[in-house]
Parts: C-alpha cells; sequence; structure tokens
C-alpha cells in the first residue's frame, strides 16, 4: 500500500510542474475544471497528490433563506385540505426573542393574515416556528358521524384516522406527501384534547454534520484493482477516491452496500452499478450481491408505489448486469444458475405487465420510484401502472434480447424473447419518439387513452442510444436534443413545479454516467464533455460521490435524500474510465475497446493490472478523440480487441485521432420549470379549473384527444350518453403543463355485479362500500370468484373492480394485491390493486381498466388468484372486493 502510494505521487510531481499555466478543460458557466483543480465561485478544490484532495466547498442553503412560507395540512399525511395548488401563505417575522407564531388557522380555510407576498429577507439557521391549527370540526365530525368528509368529497373513517401531519416548501419540511404519514417529526399534536393540534418547527436547519468532509486521503488498500494514471491529475485522483469508496461500500457478507446512509443491498441500485463497472472490477461480490435479490427463483422488485411489482416493474434490471458478469467471467456455472431466474421473471412479467393494446411494458419509470417526483399530482398506484415509461421499456427490451442471447447457449428456445425485444423496441420508436423534440417522450400516461408526456427522461435516453434502440440518425438526435444544464443532465426536463429537488430538478451521477457512456458511443465529444466535467465538478468539490444534487445549484442541499458513497455514483464514476477513456466492452467473442478521450484530458492514458479471464492486460491510450488511428498488441499490429481465449499479459497500445469539436455541437439549457398542472372540477357537463399563471390557453382534451382551445378557465362539454375521459393542459409558446386529472363523464348502463354475490366477507371489517357488502381476497379465501353476466348487445367494454388494499402505505411496501380476470375462461387481463394506506380499509379506489370485446348474450366473470399473481411479499396479497363494474364503450 505504502509502496503504490510512493509511486502514484512521484507520477504526480512530474506532472504538475507543467500544470499551472493550463487553460481550464471545461469552463461552464457556474464552475470551471482544470487539471488539477475545480473551481466555483468562492470554492475550490485541489488535487496535492493522487491519493488527496483538499476542498473549502460549503453548501449555501443556509445563507438565504427566504422569509415566506407556504403549507398545508394533511390527514393521516394525505394531501387533503384544500385542492391542489391552494395553500396557507404567511410573511414570516420574528419576534424579540428570535422566534416565530403564526395565528391560529382553521383546518380547510384561508387565514385573514394570509398574503402572497415575495420573499423580502432571510430567516436566521434553526429559527424556532409555532404553527397551530384549528381542526375541532374534524375531531366533531369524526366523534358524531364515524368520519369526516374533504374537501373534495373524499370521506375519512374514524377508524382510519391516524393523525394530522403538515407539508411545507421551506426546510424542515417538504412536499412529499407520499412519505408524511411516516414523518412523526411533521405531525401536530394535541395536547390538551380542545381540537388545537400544534407544532413547533426549527426554520432552516443547520447541522455542521450535514457538511462533506473537507479532505480525502486515500483509506484503503486499492492495489487488486486495475490501475489508471494520465496527465490529469484530477481524473487520477477522482478514480482513486471511487476505488477507495468502493472499498467502504463492500459489507463483511460479501455484498455491495448502497451508499453510506443506505444498508443492504437493492436491486436497481446494485444492478446498474455492476453494468457500469463492477461486474468487471468485483465480479464475485457482485454474483452474491444479485442473488441476495432473487426469492421464489425469481428476481425481487425493491418496495416501492403501491406495494411494488407490478406498479415498479424495472427489476429486470437484474438480468442485464448478471448477463454482463456472464461475458467479464464466461462462468457457465453462472450462466445456468441466472437463466431460469431470469426466465421465470420474464414469463411472470409477460402474464402481467402486457396487454393488447401496445407492445410497450406497463409500469413505473426506472429508478424514479417517487411517484410525484416525475408523474402528476393525481396520478395513483392504478394510473402508474398503466403508463408506459420509456426507461422500463428500454430495460425490459434489453432483458429479452439479452434472455434469447442466454437460451441460444444453452440450446434452448430463443425465437420468443428476440421477438418480444424487437416488438418492445419498434413500439418505443413508434409510439414515444417525439419528432418535434428529436428525443423520445418520457412515457405514455391516462387511464382508457394515454397521452404522451413530453418531457424528456435522461436515463431512458441513455439506454435508448446504449441498447440500439434508436438508429444511427436518432441516436445522434437524442444526444444533441436532450436538454442539460449547466451541472449536468437533469433526471427529467422540465421540471415540476412545487416539487421539490430529488428526482425532480436533480442531477444523479449514475445517470451522468451513463449519458456520458452514450454520448461517447455516439462520438459526441462536445456533450461528452459537459458531462464528464459535471460529475468531475461534484466529486471534487463534495469528496465523495453524492446520491444526487440539485440541478438548479449544483448543491448537495436541500434534496429530498441524499447519501455519500452512493454505490451506483461511485460506480459511475469508475465507469468514466473504464466505459468513456478506454471504451470498454465485453461481448461474448472478447472484450473490445473503443476509447472516447475529450481533447483537453492530457495526450496519454494508462490502465494497467486489468484482470480479464486467464490474461493480464494494460492499455496505453495515446492522443485525444475517438477515431482509432492505430493499434498494437504486445507490439503487434492488432485490431482493439482481445479475445476471450487469450492468456497472459497483453499490452495493448492505443493511437487515437483527434476528431473536432465543431463536428457536433451541444447547447447548455435554462433549468426550466413546466407550467402548473391544473385542477379540474365539474358540475354536471361544465368543467372548471383555476386560473394558471403564465398560462395563455387551454387545451381541452377529450379520450387522449385536443378537441378545443379557449383562453377561459370552464368549458360546456357536450351531453352524451358515453364513456369519455376529459382533462385540461395549461400551454404557453414556450412551455406546456402535465394533462390535469381526469373527469369520467359515464354512461348510464353501467353492469354492477356486487362482490358479496360472488364469495364470502372474510374477518376484515371496513366502512364505505356500496350495496350489501364486500369480500375479502386472499390467498385464503376467493382465490376464485364467478359470476354471470347478461351483455345487452356486441361491443368493447372496459371492466374494473372497486377495491380497498389497507396492507400499506400508497408509497412503498411490497403488498400490492393482484388477481386475473377470466371471461369464459379466457385470460382477460390482469387487475391490480395498489395498497392505499397501512390499515386504511375503508379508502376506496378503483382498479385498473380492462378492455374487451363482448358479443350479446351471457358471459361468465371470473377473479382469479394465479402463480404469477404471487407478488414481492409473497405471503400477504390482500384486498377488499366492493363490486365489479362493466362499462360499455361506444
Amino acid at each position: 500500500m505504502q509502496k503504490l502510494i510512493i509511486i502514484l505521487s512521484v507520477l504526480f510531481i512530474l506532472t504538475a510542474c507543467k500544470k499551472e499555466s493550463q487553460p481550464p478543460i471545461y469552463k461552464g458557466a457556474n464552475f470551471s475544471v482544470f487539471k488539477n483543480k475545480v473551481i466555483q465561485g468562492d470554492y475550490s478544490a485541489q488535487v496535492h497528490s493522487p491519493v488527496h484532495i483538499t476542498s473549502n466547498y460549503q453548501s449555501p442553503a443556509n445563507a438565504t433563506f427566504p422569509n415566506v412560507i407556504e403549507f398545508k395540512f394533511a390527514i393521516n399525511g394525505k394531501d387533503n385540505e384544500m385542492p391542489m395548488g391552494v395553500n396557507h401563505t404567511f410573511l414570516l417575522t420574528t419576534n424579540e426573542q428570535g422566534r416565530i407564531e403564526l395565528p391560529v388557522i382553521t383546518f380547510g380555510k384561508k387565514h385573514q393574515a394570509e398574503t402572497q407576498s415575495t420573499p423580502s429577507g432571510s430567516i436566521p439557521p434553526n429559527t424556532p416556528l409555532k404553527v397551530q391549527v384549528d381542526a375541532s370540526d374534524v375531531v366533531h365530525a369524526l366523534a358524531s358521524q364515524g368520519y369526516y368528509e374533504t374537501f373534495n368529497g373524499q370521506k375519512i373513517y374514524k377508524e382510519d384516522f391516524k393523525g394530522l401531519y403538515i407539508a411545507g416548501n421551506l426546510a424542515p419540511l417538504g412536499w412529499d406527501f407520499d412519505n408524511l404519514a411516516g414523518r412523526t417529526d411533521r405531525q401536530l399534536t394535541d395536547p390538551d384534547n380542545d381540537g388545537i393540534f400544534e407544532i413547533t418547527l426549527s426554520l432552516n436547519p443547520y447541522n455542521p454534520d450535514d457538511f462533506t468532509a473537507k479532505e480525502w486521503q486515500l483509506q484503503h488498500n486499492i492495489e487488486q484493482y486495475p490501475q489508471f494514471s494520465s496527465s490529469v491529475p484530477l481524473v487520477d485522483a477522482l478514480y482513486n477516491l471511487a476505488l477507495d469508496e468502493t472499498e467502504m461500500n463492500i459489507e463483511a457478507d460479501g455484498t455491495f452496500r448502497t451508499g453510506e446512509e443506505w444498508p443492504g443491498v437493492w436491486t436497481r441500485d446494485v444492478s446498474y452499478s455492476i453494468l457500469l463497472a463492477y461486474a468487471f472490477t468485483n465480479p464475485d461480490i457482485a454474483k452474491t450481491s444479485l442473488m441476495r435479490k432473487v426469492k421464489n427463483n425469481r428476481i425481487m422488485q425493491d418496495t416501492g408505489t403501491g406495494g411494488a411489482w407490478p406498479i415498479s416493474s424495472d427489476r429486470t434490471t437484474w438480468a442485464l448486469a448478471a448477463w454482463e458478469i456472464y461475458k467479464v467471467t464466461g462462468d457457465d456455472e453462472w450462466l445456468k444458475t441466472i437463466y431460469p431466474i431470469i426466465k421465470n421473471t420474464v414469463d411472470d412479467d409477460f402474464a402481467t405487465l402486457t396487454d393488447g393494446r401496445s407492445a410497450l411494458i406497463k409500469g413505473e419509470s426506472s429508478f424514479l420510484d417517487w411517484r410525484k417526483q416525475t408523474y402528476p399530482d393525481w396520478m395513483n398506484g392504478v394510473d402508474i401502472f398503466e403508463s408506459r415509461s420509456l426507461g422500463t421499456n428500454a430495460v425490459h427490451a434489453q432483458t429479452y434480447h439479452v434472455l434469447s442471447q442466454m437460451a441460444h447457449l444453452l440450446g434452448k428456445e430463443a425465437t420468443t424473447y428476440e421477438q418480444a425485444a424487437q416488438q418492445v423496441k419498434q413500439a418505443v420508436n413508434n409510439e414515444l419518439w417525439l419528432e418535434n423534440k428529436g428525443y423520445y417522450a418520457q412515457y405514455l400516461y391516462g387511464r382508457n387513452s394515454l397521452m404522451r408526456s413530453p418531457r424528456s427522461e435522461a436515463l431512458g435516453e441513455a439506454f435508448t442510444v446504449l441498447f440500439d434502440i434508436a438508429n444511427e440518425a436518432r441516436a445522434l438526435q437524442v444526444i444533441n436534443n436532450t436538454p442539460t444544464v449547466d451541472y449536468g443532465i437533469p433526471c427529467i426536463y422540465p421540471q415540476i413545479p412545487e416539487i421539490p429537488p430529488y428526482h425532480n430538478n436533480g442531477i444523479w451521477p449514475f445517470v451522468q454516467a451513463y449519458w456520458n457512456w452514450a454520448c461517447a458511443k455516439v462520438g459526441h465529444t462536445e456533450a461528452l464533455q459537459q458531462g464528464l466535467a459535471g460529475m468531475n465538478r461534484a466529486a471534487a468539490l463534495f469528496l465523495t460521490n453524492k446520491e444526487n444534487m440539485v440541478a438548479e445549484n449544483g448543491d448537495f442541499r436541500d434534496t429530498e435524500v441524499n447519501s455519500n458513497r452512493q454505490l451506483w455514483s461511485v460506480a459511475g464514476y469508475l465507469s468514466t474510465v473504464y466505459r468513456v477513456f478506454a471504451g470498454m466492452q465485453f461481448e461474448l467473442d472478447g472484450l473490445h475497446l473503443s476509447p472516447h478521450v475529450p481533447a483537453g484530458y492530457g495526450n496519454e492514458c494508462i490502465l494497467t493490472n486489468i484482470q480479464y479471464r486467464k490474461a493480464t492486460l494494460s492499455v496505453k491510450i495515446l492522443g485525444v478523440g475517438s477515431k482509432i488511428k492505430s493499434c498494437t498488441i504486445n507490439g503487434q499490429a492488432a485490431q482493439p480487441f482481445i479475445s476471450h481465449q487469450a492468456e497472459g499479459h497483453q499490452h495493448i497500445v492505443i493511437e487515437l485521432e483527434e476528431t473536432p469539436n465543431s463536428l457536433h455541437s451541444k447547447d447548455i439549457a435554462a433549468n426550466r420549470f413546466s407550467l402548473k398542472t391544473p385542477h379540474l372540477t365539474n358540475n354536471r357537463n361544465k368543467l372548471t379549473w383555476s386560473t394558471i399563471p403564465q398560462a395563455e390557453a387551454y387545451l381541452i382534451i377529450r379520450n387522449g384527444n385536443i378537441i378545443d382551445t379557449t383562453s377561459n378557465t370552464e368549458y360546456i362539454c357536450e351531453a352524451r350518453n358515453q364513456y369519455s375521459e376529459y382533462c385540461v393542459k395549461a400551454i404557453n409558446q414556450q412551455n406546456t403543463s402535465f394533462a390535469s386529472n381526469i373527469i369520467i363523464w359515464e354512461p348510464k348502463d353501467i353492469i354492477s355485479i356486487e362482490a358479496e354475490t360472488m364469495g364470502r366477507q372474510g374477518d376484515i371489517s371496513a366502512k364505505g362500500y356500496q350495496g350489501k357488502g364486500y369480500i375479502e381476497l386472499s390467498k385464503s379465501l376467493n382465490t376464485s370468484i364467478n359470476k354471470s353476466v347478461q351483455i345487452p348487445e356486441d361491443g368493447y367494454y372496459l371492466i374494473q373492480g372497486r377495491y380497498s388494499n389497507g396492507s400499506g402505505p400508497d408509497n412503498t411496501d411490497n403488498k400490492c394485491a393482484i388477481r386475473t380476470l377470466f371471461i369464459d375462461g379466457q385470460k382477460a387481463g390482469v387487475m391490480v390493486m395498489p395498497q392505499r394506506g397501512k390499515d386504511e380499509w375503508s379508502n376506496w379506489g378503483y382498479t385498473n381498466l380492462i378492455k374487451v370485446q363482448l358479443k350479446e348474450g351471457k358471459h361468465r366473470m371470473e377473479l382469479s388468484f394465479k402463480s404469477y399473481n404471487t407478488n414481492m411479499n409473497g405471503d400477504v396479497n390482500t384486498a377488499l372486493l366492493d363490486e365489479l363494474r362493466i362499462i360499455p364503450l361506444r
């Protein structure tokens, strides 16, 4: 270890004497990256040796803390006090004791002291704020009639009442209603039982422990890893920092820890990390980590929206990582182990995540698993299940391709999976490509009729390039046109207003790493330089590979959750060297090298101690650019390729020929926010919505199609006895909003099957049901129920259930209830019943819509639990069913 440090330090000294006169490698609007340092305003990081960096960076988050607060109260942590977009707003002033105390506010009503003032000052750190709310009407209603009815008609029953919470715009508050019910620090109390609840918060919280270290020095032995040196000391040191943090993330049980704040193995985190780097550097630990996420010989989906799979549906990221390990190691036993796991998983996904409407796969955006961070506020678990998202579909397309390759190697049937891969790729291109934007849409969303969200989604955009979904022309358009901001590529663009930074208004280094890899593949040097600069800036100034940062200012503070040495961020930095500079691509026939070294990153990069199967490799890359001028292996002219059968030492020298940056250009976008989402209400056939700031007009949408444009905030709908879905978008010349919540016009002749006529009630108590009762669906009760129904005429129908699922919260856990609908013995579709609130069995909602074509006459409807309906919990798969509805489509 000491010998390694001495060698690295000597190499550093030899290059350091040339560094001071060097121009910056990259100069952005707010920061500059040099060969040996990073400067951002008054802050700088300085490289002292390949194993030593210092930084004086301090988050500016506490310096200018606004003195205007917006907040809402929330029964059971839900956004149910006032309509969406209507908040309590106060100008904050401290009293003589340095405290702030607001007047008592009546629940559901604005106070006369409220104001729409803009911030005119700053609140000092750790300022106490006392908030009180008179909720006596809520308490009285719960006691006298057994429920409280919210502004939108939702009934909250006494048995389901968990407490009163507060959400808001200033730290320590946030607008995260999804996780609010679990935040005891944001729960109000009523100590004297007078109906007035209160809480005291510490505004502008300051804690020295929230800040990063001022110095990094190598702590662990990294001699077993590939060693990297170049003429850019900054990259050398940050590479070693990433190896140091890799060692910190290896647990005693031989698995990868997800990050400093995140113990344990998470499926998508570890999978994306392995694909970036760890299949190559730590294959044994990668294998052990992946196998930790297998249950019932299937891949486990991490906890997620509405109870995880199938609402969250990107667990097949595991398959990409497992296949990468095989390509690196050639381990046939590993191939035999992973094939049935992946096949079982894919077959269950085929049965659950597809329908006849499209080849696109259903489910939440990959890794963007905090619904209000990237989806409209009104979308619940059912809506997200029905969405078709870019990143998740890209992962599935690649998974099916990988599975077909595995099947071919093992002599199994492979055609089915390759055909599925091509069908998903074609559907992505047909249904998600935005010709006017030059990149792919974020997702399709809606109810029965789906619309495209024109936002970009960075990880998915990168995958369309890396997984060959985009053809060569479209791949270049994706890199050219997907918006990037000064600090890097944001997860989505534009941002969603009034949602705090995390996935929204956030930059994630691992996403940046995949983007950089895609830029290198396309040969887009200017976009790559921007991406590398963003990664170098953050890692150097923070002296750790943070989980995420704010897209607007590049700071690690004020994101909803963050962690040091986040595993996929660490792997992301390693991929800079492996996937970009060295251009390493593992295939079945061997290791292919296609380096891309942008101008400014020196004329020499050296990687040694590369262990690849039975060979030990060293790679020297001379020059800059992405075009290979020459290549020698052990002194002989050769292709930049090492066979999987190679043995012994292989010394590779690649000389590059510079390609002018002017070949492609890449603009930096301002970090823009979309218009607010309208909130739609209806009275008979009139739609109304509040005025959206900066909106110039509103699009009226019926069944996914624009039918009118108006500058008013109301619209008279044509009366019709026909199923119709209405929503509204706010627009101006530069911007648009999400589609509003959907108002449904239903025909009068809906057929209702009361669930109590199909099975037994069970032991779970609930209120608010329709008809005479309800039944419990579980793995032991009512596992198959059926009823015959008379259909009046030929045509298309929508079938859905009214259900409740109190097995867990609506944002996490793993107990989504799943059943399969059969009509006359033929599978019609899968019905999902996501969790709606822990122990909230009186919280009723509707399942997804299953579209079927029926002939006039009698038909047998059956709802059954099948093996592929097994959720991630395995044991608890429970819901209450109130009715089945059969809705005619005309």
